[in-house]
């Protein structure tokens, strides 16, 4: 199962924000990785700055480019704005809930929960981090994975009522996937339209 493994401050640098979560590397070192980073005045071009938008998307979500470009063209044959709904596939990936939900404390540690089946989804152990979740569906941690530590210190003071379309049942410790959320609900800072507007070249 593929996936980006490499040193993720640097990416965060490159972007100028952290994408992978809390970082105490980005904060000291705001600048691009490299060493010309510092002095790196270069304008992008229209291109660059659309490229840069998807790479920050894929990098963000955990997908690689072909599972990107698949979810994009299901985006495209979807009736209504192709770029939210773009953002509202990758919402709806099982290792993204997971996170959402509190259960894990970053999307690379809920794609772990995930893959080593610790998740359930309506009582049944899935383990492929991109399956995408149906409104209705609740999911949960696997019974004897409650203890887990990780799952514990991440649930520990999570503000589960942050996301209006995610109901969290503390005493199951599972949550329910109540609808496909709007726009205005995603708070990631990507520019959707960018990201259309490179695949419409």
């Amino acid at each position: 199962m593929a996936r980006y493994i490499g040193p993720k401050t640097r990416i965060s640098r490159r972007f100028g924000e952290a994408i992978f979560g809390p970082d105490k590397v980005l904060s000291k070192r705001t600048n691009p990785p490299g060493q010309h980073g510092v002095n790196r005045r270069k304008k992008s071009s229209e291109y660059g700055v659309q490229l840069n938008e998807k790479q920050k998307a894929k990098y963000t979500y955990g997908v690689l480019e072909r599972q990107f470009r698949n979810l994009f063209d299901k985006a495209a044959r979807a009736k209504g704005i192709t770029g939210e709904i773009l953002l509202q596939l990758l919402e709806c990936r099982l290792d993204n809930i997971v996170y959402r939900l509190g259960i894990a404390p970053t999307r690379s540690a809920a794609r772990q929960l995930v893959s080593h089946k610790h998740i359930v989804v309506d009582g049944q152990v899935v383990n492929i981090p991109s399956y995408s979740v149906k409104p209705g569906q609740v999911i949960g941690v696997r019974e004897k994975a409650k203890s887990l530590e990780v799952i514990e210190n991440s649930l520990s003071g999570f503000n589960h009522a942050k996301y209006a379309w995610l109901e969290w049942d503390n005493a199951s410790m599972s949550g329910k996937y109540l609808h496909i959320p709007e726009r205005a609900d995603i708070p990631e800072n990507i520019k959707e339209q960018l990201i259309v507007e490179l695949y419409s070249k």
